[in-house]
C-alpha cells in the first residue's frame, strides 16, 4: 500500500472486533511496521529494493516475533495506557497470543500489499510476485478504508458506551 495509513483501517477493525484474544496494540503495530523498509529505502536514498525482505512472508513472520515478543516485555510500562484508549480487554494474554498478533499483523500487511506491487517478492526465495494482480488495487484501497470506518464507529461506541 502507498499510503500506510490504509493499513490502518484492517488493523483497527479487527483487532477490536478480536481484542479479547488478541493484542491490539501489537497488532495496529504489526500492521504498519514492515513499511519502515520503504520508508527508509525513500528517505535515505539506499541501494536497496522498496519492497525488500520485510515484505516477504519469511520477514514478516520474523519481524512479528520479535515485535510480539517485545510487546510483552514491555506490557506493563504500557497496559495502563492501553486499557484507558480502550486498546484491551481485562483478560490476560500470554506471551503466546502477543507472538501470533505480532505475526498476524505483519503477515496481513504483506498480504494486502503483494497483489498491489509486481516488485514484492511475498514467496521468497521465489523471485516473482504470484499474487501480483494490480486488479484488485482499488478493491483493496476500498475494504482497507471501509474496515476504518468500521474501526472507527466501533472505537467510538466502546469509548462513549
Amino acid at each position: 500500500m502507498p499510503f500506510t495509513p490504509f493499513h490502518l483501517g484492517p488493523a483497527l477493525a479487527l483487532g477490536l472486533f478480536s481484542r479479547k484474544y488478541i493484542h491490539i496494540p501489537t497488532f495496529i503495530i504489526a500492521n504498519v511496521i514492515i513499511d519502515i523498509e520503504p520508508f527508509m529505502v525513500v528517505l535515505l536514498d539506499l541501494n536497496y529494493p522498496l519492497h525488500g525482505y520485510l515484505h516477504t512472508f519469511i520477514g514478516a513472520i520474523i519481524v512479528g516475533l520479535a515485535l510480539g515478543y517485545v510487546m510483552y516485555l514491555f506490557n506493563e510500562i504500557f497496559e495502563a495506557l492501553w486499557k484507558r484508549l480502550f486498546l484491551v480487554s481485562g483478560s490476560d494474554i500470554g506471551l503466546k497470543q502477543f507472538i501470533i498478533t505480532g505475526i498476524s499483523g505483519t503477515i496481513l500487511h504483506v498480504v494486502l500489499d503483494a497483489p498491489l506491487y509486481y516488485d514484492i517478492k511475498p514467496l521468497y526465495p521465489i523471485s516473482f510476485n504470484p499474487i501480483y494482480n494490480p486488479g484488485l488495487t482499488l478493491m483493496i484501497y476500498m475494504v482497507c478504508l471501509i474496515l476504518g470506518i468500521i474501526g472507527l464507529i466501533y472505537y467510538l461506541y466502546m469509548v462513549l458506551k
